[in-house]
Parts: C-alpha cells; sequence; structure tokens
C-alpha cells in the first residue's frame, strides 16, 4: 500500500461541471486547473477526476469509446499532462476513473467484434438470452451489455459453467485474456502520465456468475502484483462496497457507497429525500434531524470491517457522489449537514469530498435526464442529474451551463462561504487542516466509542469528538474531555457535556 495514501483527502470532481475555461459551457481539464489555487487553500490533495476519455457520453463519459483520448469536450492528452503536472506543484495528486467493465457501442473494438464471430472480446451468445441484445453488425446473435444497451460488456468470462448458457467461456480464454492484457496497456498508458492511480469502476463486476468472486479477486490480485512491479506508489480505489473482500483482493481501499448489501453508508446518510428504500432499510439514517435513526447498524459493519483489513488497506467514506444523492438533499440542510462533515473529517476513514459538497450545494430535484442520468434501479427511478449541476464560484450565474444550476437566490457559493469564518467551507478546510496537523484524527489512528447515540462520542487519541445531528439538545455525562478545538453549540460543565441541536465539538485533553 503507497504510504501516501494514509494521509489523503479526496475529492471527487465531475469535470463537466466544475469549471469552464473556454467558454462554451461544459466544465474542462483547463477549468479544473484554474482551481488547484482553490483545492490546495481547502487543503484537499487528491483530486479524482469522473472519466474525461472520449466518449459519445451517452451515459456521461461511463460509455468510453477510446481509452487512450481525452474527450474533445475537456481538452487533449497534453492538457490532462499540464494538468497533472500543475496539480503536482500544488501538492495534489490526480486519480482517473477507469471503466475497465464495458466499452461504448462505438468502440472500435466492439465495431469489430460485431462483424467477425471469431472475435470474443465481448459477450455474444447465438440465442437471446436474458438481457442481451440484437447484434448490430453482420454477425449473427447477441450480445450483453452490463447497464444500458450501448454499453456491452467486456468478456473477462465466466467463474462457472452452465450447460444452458453454451457462451460462457472461462477466465483463461482467448477473449478475457486480451482483456486482462487491455488493463494492464491502458493503466500503464495513463501512468506514463503521472497519474496516482485509479478509482476502478464496477470493479467486482468483470468475470460474471462468480461465486465468491474467486476469480475476479484473483484477475485484481494479478493486476496489483503488476503494478507493484511497474509502478510502485501508484493506488487502485475500488467501487465494490465491501472493504473486507476489495482489500485482499489487491485494492489499497474500497468505498462504503450507497448501493450492495453494505448498509453502512446508508444508515448514516440515506434520509429518502430522493428515492425510498424503506423496504431494506426501515430505520430513519443516523444523520436525521428527528434524531430516530441509529449509529450501531455502521459501528457494527465498521468493526467487522476494520478487523478484517486491518492496516492492508483503507475504507473510504465519501459525502455523496455523482450517482446518488448528494449530502444536503431533501429535509437536510446544509447547517444540519455540519455536523455530517465533523464526523467525516474525523472517523478513521479516507475521507471523500464531493465537489460542492463543502459549500453545502443541494441535490436539485425535477431536472431533465442529461445524458443518461436517469436511473431506472428502483420503481419511479432517479435523475442523477440532481447530483451533477453547476459548481458555484459566487454569486452570479455560472460559466458552466451543462445542467441548470440551482435557481435559489440564497444558493450556496464559494466566494461568499471564502469570507464568512463561520461557513461551511470553512468548517471543512479548519477540519482538513486538524486532521493534517494531527495524525490522531486521521486514518490510521484508533477509534474508541464513548457513547454511540444522540449525540454520538467518540475518542480519537488525546481528542474527543461529538456529533449530534438530531435537533433536540442533550447533556450527557462524559469524562472532561478537555479544551474546545473547534465546535458550535457544545460546552462542558460540572454536569455534564451540553449539546445543543445540530452542535459539533472537537476536545483536546490536557497536555502532561
Amino acid at each position: 500500500m503507497a504510504d501516501w495514501l494514509a494521509d489523503a483527502v479526496l475529492y471527487q470532481i465531475y469535470p463537466q461541471s466544475f469549471a469552464d475555461s473556454n467558454g462554451d459551457g461544459i466544465g474542462d481539464l483547463g477549468g479544473v486547473e484554474s482551481k488547484l489555487d482553490y483545492l490546495a487553500w481547502l487543503g484537499v490533495n487528491t483530486v479524482w477526476l469522473n472519466p474525461c476519455f472520449a466518449s459519445p457520453m451517452f451515459d456521461a463519459g461511463y460509455d468510453i469509446a477510446d481509452y487512450y483520448r481525452v474527450d474533445p469536450r475537456y481538452g487533449s492528452n497534453d492538457d490532462l499532462l499540464k494538468l497533472v503536472d500543475s496539480a503536482g506543484r500544488h501538492g495534489i495528486r490526480v486519480l482517473l476513473d477507469f471503466v475497465p467493465g464495458h466499452t461504448s457501442n462505438e468502440h472500435p473494438w466492439f465495431v469489430h467484434s460485431a462483424n467477425d464471430p471469431d472475435d470474443h472480446r465481448y459477450i455474444w451468445a447465438a440465442e437471446q438470452g436474458p438481457n442481451f441484445q440484437p447484434s448490430p453488425g453482420s454477425r449473427e446473435g447477441f450480445y450483453l451489455p452490463n447497464y444500458f444497451p450501448v454499453q456491452p460488456a467486456l468478456n473477462f468470462g465466466y467463474g462457472r459453467e452452465n450447460e444452458a448458457e453454451p457462451w460462457r467461456q472461462p477466465v483463461d480464454a482467448e477473449g478475457p485474456r486480451a482483456n486482462r492484457q487491455a488493463l494492464r496497456d491502458i493503466m500503464d498508458f495513463w501512468m506514463g502520465y503521472g497519474i496516482a492511480g485509479f478509482r476502478v469502476d464496477m470493479a467486482p463486476f468483470l468475470i460474471k456468475d462468480d461465486p465468491g468472486l474467486v476469480e475476479t479477486s484473483k484477475l485484481w490480485r494479478d493486476v496489483r502484483a503488476w503494478i507493484d512491479r511497474a509502478h510502485p506508489g501508484t493506488v487502485l480505489l475500488s467501487e465494490w462496497n465491501d472493504p473486507k473482500l476489495a482489500v485482499p483482493a489487491g485494492f489499497d481501499a474500497d468505498f462504503f457507497m450507497h448501493y450492495g448489501e453494505s448498509r453502512a453508508f446508508r444508515s448514516l446518510f440515506h434520509n429518502r429525500a430522493v428515492y425510498d428504500m424503506t423496504w431494506e432499510d426501515p430505520r430513519p439514517a443516523y444523520f436525521d434531524a428527528a434524531g430516530q435513526g441509529s449509529i450501531d447498524v455502521f459501528l457494527a459493519e465498521w468493526a467487522t470491517t476494520a478487523a478484517s483489513i486491518g492496516d492492508r488497506g483503507h475504507v473510504i467514506l465519501p459525502t455523496a457522489n455523482h450517482d446518488w444523492p448528494r449530502l444536503v438533499a431533501g429535509s437536510r440542510t446544509a447547517r444540519h449537514a455540519r455536523s455530517a462533515l465533523v464526523f467525516l473529517l474525523t472517523w478513521p476513514t479516507l475521507p471523500a469530498i464531493y465537489y460542492g459538497d463543502e459549500i453545502g450545494t443541494q441535490y436539485q430535484p425535477g431536472l431533465p435526464d442529461h445524458e443518461g442520468s436517469l436511473l431506472q434501479v428502483f420503481e419511479d427511478g432517479f435523475n442523477r442529474a440532481g447530483s451533477r449541476t453547476p459548481m458555484q464560484w459566487d454569486a452570479a450565474d455560472p460559466d458552466v451551463t451543462y445542467l441548470p444550476a440551482n435557481p435559489s437566490p440564497t444558493r450556496p457559493d464559494v466566494a461568499s462561504q471564502r469570507s464568512d469564518p463561520e461557513s461551511n467551507l470553512n468548517l471543512v478546510r479548519e477540519l482538513i487542516a486538524l486532521r493534517k496537523a494531527n495524525p490522531a484524527l486521521g486514518a490510521r489512528g484508533d477509534v474508541s466509542i464513548v457513547r454511540a447515540g444522540y449525540p454520538f462520542v467518540y475518542r480519537r487519541g488525546e481528542f474527543t469528538v461529538v456529533v449530534n445531528p438530531a435537533l433536540r439538545a442533550a447533556t450527557v455525562n462524559v469524562t472532561a474531555p478537555g479544551e474546545l478545538v473547534l465546535g458550535q453549540g457544545t460546552s462542558y460543565d460540572a454536569a455534564g457535556l451540553h449539546v445543543e441541536g445540530y452542535g459539533y465539538g472537537i476536545y483536546r485533553a490536557a497536555r502532561g
């Protein structure tokens, strides 16, 4: 594991919505470069860019037509090289989003495969199986996509045979071998540009029907071993949602996320403002103003995960991402989100800030379906565009017009919050600085639970952290926590620790 990763504060950038440098209304790499001073001021040291490769943009870049070329909407390969170089001079590493599970149906690989029955880089069947799509070329048969029909699944083989599905190929067949080599070739190409690593999309789903993900884990361990030889210090972050499996499979870190069997993230933040999952998670989220949630689900999964992975890797805890609602959504206001930000930046995970969440950017409902933003995984669908709106740099209408900006006259913006010492932005900056200056608050420090409930109290070395997401105030009996280093709505006296609604505090025990 790269030593530098333990000190990383990740910042996810959706490039087309971040900053526009050429006036076409779409964010680009030049725009990202123009904001490096801001990111360095904030304290961010690792940036993750959503896919910026050539694409027809049916799924906003997750349908790649050329892995070796930056899409013209973002600039050129030279612009990416310039960004990486400039970011390095700001003390910031750059990660790319790698999509190995499928391509666009416009990728030359697929165009060739659709016209050559001997090409097995994709999964083809003579008969139309579940979800299979008809061939668009001279080749007879049907191909398997991953999500949208325009995203044909690359063939990495199947974990087991099935007589009823004769199209299944083993993981060592010619097509899967070619795709495994392509993984290395693509990574090697971009690491030559100085890329510090990759966030890997759909990491556990490359090999189909793989019980226990045995073959999938072997694949990634092979990639990991190659990277350690060819590009030591490069990191792999997985979209897996199970660090207990992802880290032993060769990833340096994995996300707790909104979807899948893991309930850790949902139990904290899913307030059903955008879509409902009451059939799966009937209890309210812990960071809910009503104070009816529980931190126990998260703590149980965290304890199991931490014990399993030890010091071999990390868990990443994000504020949100491009596929799911922002931290500020529905009834959760920017003020309410402050306690969540304190928790995210003082818990022993790698924190990941989704662009704009540091100022309290709101999820925007009611936007049109744009570049595949409508996600039909729930009965009523969910429009991801609401989480992809333009970064608000000042009070004026943004230069980025890729999606409509928040029409509210009170929408948050960076310029206003930089000048306000009590803003969410300055809170995030103070938290990052405190974390960097005190390893006990970082990813490697220990944590002990003082009180699980409302408020939630825990210790990180000499620090005691208290967060109260509930609207109601509380007083709890806690041993003298020391001097208040950072906080709002919290105090300590002989009666105990007093925490107002939405209050939070970080205390440092007296030294010596």
